[in-house]
């Protein structure tokens, strides 16, 4: 990897972030996790789990940036399972 080599052609990385949250507080997190940089979209869903979030980034680090630490840090989320897209 050259630190100062062009991003132009690099493959972005796409990752489905499955959230768990508490009772009653979908709506609330969703927005939150809206506004995450990187975060494309958030969408409550009804099974297994409260929200999908849509997050397109640079980096397989960054997906666990979003995933582990913004959207694990917000009040209200249980838990998150992340699944990196491999197409």
């Amino acid at each position: 990897m050259h630190p100062n080599s062009s991003t132009e052609g690099t493959e972005m990385v796409t990752a489905f972030i499955m959230i768990k949250a508490n009772t009653g507080e979908a709506d609330r997190l969703r927005s939150d996790i809206e506004a995450i940089e990187g975060v494309t979209s958030a969408h409550i869903v009804a099974g297994d789990v409260d929200i999908i979030a849509k997050a397109t980034v640079d980096t397989p680090a960054a997906v666990k940036d979003i995933a582990a630490t913004r959207i694990q840090g917000i009040d209200g989320v249980e838990g998150t399972q992340t699944y990196i897209a491999m197409d």
